[in-house]
This record gives structure tokens, C-alpha cells and sequence, in this order.
């Protein structure tokens, strides 16, 4: 197994490869350094035993290590590599990287034959030492703290970075909310907004900046002003912005971190910028991104053991929380699509494109964060008056739900009512409190209940 990148969840899924590998009687090899282990061989290609990933469950990072290789970018390198593992005895390769990495693997596959015979050809290898390698297996994990792959709802690293965002933001919006201050918080993704998109969500940001749904050019700077003095309006003390650093508008124009401070500082409000950088990948991986490496592991050793030389390389996904198969090329060549799709500045296509629910959670943000400007409301004789209430033991959410709800209703022109002291305030006069916009503010992130 190799490694083409160091997000969170690395290590639990080398773990899930070695020992699931010497469950089903496997000799398992780590690649170290990457691609360049294969090409340079000798110690950077080690034998696993059950013991050595010990520890791997709960590290961060990669303790196999990882490093770009221009080497395995030429023929020249792959066939070295070629050569390293036949003398290793090693004849199926689980990658877990990003769809460069993928790509690269694939390619390997591809070539292989060739490889092996232009290695007996050249007098490096008998025929009989390549006998038993004719074929080469590749199976694909997708390590990738951006979310970024399609054909799957996750990828291994994606959730922890979040978890990293949502911590930092939280800790800036103690300053913020001291001092009044806006904040432009900046957060990885070159290509894709999940990250820019679910942070929004989980931290309540006022705006959020995606390439998948870009503003208008010109014009989302009143937007942005417009929003944010909404909020202040009704009474919330900070700012929050968050911006993917590929952010651009509907013409392909990028929008910086220092261009929003530009137009909230143009707005009146004390602005600061926090670029989170690599600290979004580092620590360690939160417990999905542990259990989906993990499961993820084991079904890429069952798919090397059950994989022929007439299957596709096979990427090992999720989608609606069952552990699947998918082709590949296919899935890569679908990432690359949405890239393509944003180019030609088809971003409904490039919005299908990604994850199941990344449009959904899109227009839930919208809801909460920027439908509150009586624009979504319906006639009269639709709203309603709804109340919640919160039964039995507290637990993590519950007021990130009710302020969702809160905020919904609002944007629709319902009436929320929260029931306080659970089931006992339906009884008792008193207990009965309609949710405004202020009321809910900070719920996001509010530990228990509020109601």
C-alpha cells in the first residue's frame, strides 16, 4: 500500500489494509515516501506484520510517508518500479490519494504487461521470475481533505479538516464577538467548496464564497454588504465570512480573502483575516473519518483478492452510507468534469456533479444564513405556527437543530415557539417563548439546549 497525500485518516486506513491483508493470508508491504518507494525500492518497501500499525488508528498524518515522484511520471521510473516489486513479490498496488495519484495508478496498470516484458527483454528478469505477474491489480482509496471525488460521498481526511475549520472558527468568533469584529476566514479548496460550503454551515457564517456558486460579477459586493448590515441590524455583534481559496465570480474572476475584507471594511466593520492553511490538515482523524478508513481498508484488500484481470480498476467509495465499488477511471474522469464544467461556467452542471447532498446543504445554508431578508416568505395563509420541544436527555445538536428550524420558519414566515422544561411546559402556563433571529444566534455551537 502507498500513499499519495497526508490527510486525516491515513494511517487507519494503512492499518485496515495490513491487517485485513494478514486475515486473509496476504503478505502485505507499506510503500514509503509515496510513489518514490516503489521506484527507489530497498528498505522504502517493507514487509507489515500485525504489530507494526499498532498505534495507526489514532495518528495523524501518514506514517508511511508521502512525496511527489517526477520519476514515476516517465516510463523510465515505472519500470523500475515494475522491477521492485516483482523482486518483492508484490503484484497488486492499494493507493489512497487524490485523483492525481489515482491516475497515476491506473496508468501503472495499463502499462504493466509492457513493463514486464521490456523487463525480460532486457535480460533484468528471467521468465520464469515473471511468471507469476503477468497482471497487475490496482485498487483506489481517496484520501482528500476537499471532498472532491465523485462517485462518492466522502472521502477519507474530508470530515476531520471540517472538524478543524468549525474548532478554529469557533475560537475566532469568541474575539469577534468581543470586539464586534468581522472576520474572513480562508479555508483549502482550490477546486471544490465542500469545505467553504459545510463550514458556512456548521459555524453559521453570514457569506460564503464557492466556486461551484459563484456571485455575479460586480454585484456581490452590495450583496455582501447587504446581508452582513442585516445581521447587524438585528443585533449580532460579529462578522463571519468564509471564502475557499478558489473563490471566483460568474466570470471566472478571483474573489480574495483581502478583496471581501475590502468591502467590509468599506462597510464600517473592524475586519481581520485568518487563513487556516495547513492546520486544516493536521491532527488527528475525528471518528468517521476512523471508521471509513477503516471499512474502506478491508474493502480494498476484498476487491484485490477478487478483482481479475478483465475488471476495471476498481475506487472504493460510500454512497448513502453503504461501502461500494466504482470504476475508477470513471470517477476521476468525473471529477475532472466538474473543473471543466466551472471553466465553461456551467455551475448548475458542476453543482450535480459533486456528492448527493452538497446542493441540498447548499440551499439549507441559504436558508439559514441568507433567506432572512423576507424574500422566500409564503402567502399568509400557509404559515403556521410550530412549536419544539426537547425531550429526554440532552445531546450534542440539539440546539444547532432547533436553530436551523428557528431560522427556516423564519425565512418562510412560520412562527416557532420553544417549549421550554420539555413535555411539563405544554402543561404549565409560562413556558411557551417564539424564536426570533437574535434568540437563536449561537446556537450553532451552543452545547445542551436552549429550550
Amino acid at each position: 500500500m502507498t500513499s499519495g497525500g497526508d490527510a486525516p485518516g491515513m494511517n487507519p486506513a494503512v492499518r485496515a489494509v495490513v491487517r485485513a491483508g494478514i486475515y486473509y493470508g496476504c503478505d502485505v508491504f507499506a510503500v514509503y515516501e509515496g510513489y518514490t518507494g516503489l521506484v527507489e525500492g530497498g528498505d522504502l518497501l517493507k514487509k507489515m506484520g500485525w504489530e507494526d500499525v499498532r498505534s495507526y488508528l489514532s495518528e495523524g498524518g501518514t506514517n508511511i510517508g508521502t512525496a511527489r515522484c517526477k520519476e514515476f511520471r516517465q516510463r523510465e521510473g515505472r519500470l523500475t518500479a515494475a522491477y521492485n516489486m516483482v523482486i518483492n513479490g508484490i503484484d497488486a498496488l492499494i493507493v489512497c490519494g487524490g485523483d492525481g495519484s489515482l491516475t497515476g495508478a491506473d496508468l501503472f496498470r495499463s502499462e504493466w504487461p509492457s513493463l514486464i516484458e521490456e523487463l525480460v527483454s532486457s535480460g533484468k528478469l528471467t521468465t520464469k521470475e515473471v511468471e507469476p505477474y503477468k497482471n497487475l491489480t490496482i485498487v483506489g482509496l481517496v484520501g482528500s481533505i476537499d471532498n472532491d471525488m465523485s462517485s462518492t460521498d466522502a472521502t477519507i481526511g474530508a470530515f476531520s479538516s471540517l472538524e478543524r475549520i468549525s474548532e478554529m472558527v469557533d475560537y475566532i468568533d469568541a474575539t469577534a464577538k468581543s470586539h464586534s469584529r468581522a472576520f474572513v476566514v480562508e479555508v483549502m479548496g482550490r477546486h471544490c467548496g465542500w469545505l467553504g460550503l459545510m463550514s458556512g454551515l456548521s459555524t453559521g457564517a453570514d457569506f460564503i464564497f464557492i466556486p461551484e456558486r459563484p456571485p455575479k460579477a460586480g454585484k456581490w459586493q452590495d450583496d455582501l454588504k447587504k446581508v452582513c448590515s442585516r445581521h447587524r441590524n438585528k443585533g449580532k455583534r460579529k462578522t463571519t465570512v468564509i471564502v475557499a481559496e478558489g473563490a471566483i465570480d460568474d466570470e471566472l474572476n478571483p474573489i480574495t480573502s483581502e478583496d471581501v475584507k475590502k468591502v467590509l471594511v468599506d462597510l464600517g466593520l473592524d475586519t481581520r483575516i485568518t487563513t487556516l492553511g495547513h492546520v486544516q490538515r493536521g491532527g488527528t482523524a475525528v471518528a468517521y473519518d476512523r471508521m471509513l478508513a477503516t471499512l474502506q481498508g478491508v474493502e480494498a484488500v476484498r476487491a484485490v483478492l477478487e478483482t481479475t484481470p478483465d475488471t476495471p480498476s476498481p475506487m472504493i467509495g460510500i454512497l448513502e452510507n453503504k461501502i461500494v465499488r466504482q470504476p475508477l477511471v470513471e470517477a476521476v474522469k468525473l471529477t475532472k468534469s466538474v473543473a471543466d464544467a466551472i471553466e465553461s461556467k456551467n455551475f448548475n452542471k458542476a453543482m450535480n456533479l459533486r456528492d448527493s447532498s452538497f446542493e441540498e446543504a447548499y440551499n439549507q445554508y441559504l436558508a439559514t444564513s441568507i433567506h432572512d431578508d423576507e424574500s422566500q416568505l409564503l402567502p399568509e395563509g400557509e404559515r403556521l405556527n410550530i412549536g419544539i420541544v426537547h425531550v429526554g436527555a440532552s445531546s450534542s445538536g440539539l440546539n444547532a437543530a432547533t436553530r436551523a428550524a428557528a431560522l427556516y420558519c423564519i425565512s418562510k414566515g412560520h412562527k416557532l415557539y420553544g417549549i421550554q422544561n420539555g413535555f411539563s411546559g405544554l402543561i404549565e402556563l409560562g413556558n411557551l417563548k417564539e424564536l426570533n433571529w437574535l434568540d437563536v444566534e449561537g446556537w450553532h455551537n451552543k452545547g445542551g439546549w436552549g429550550v
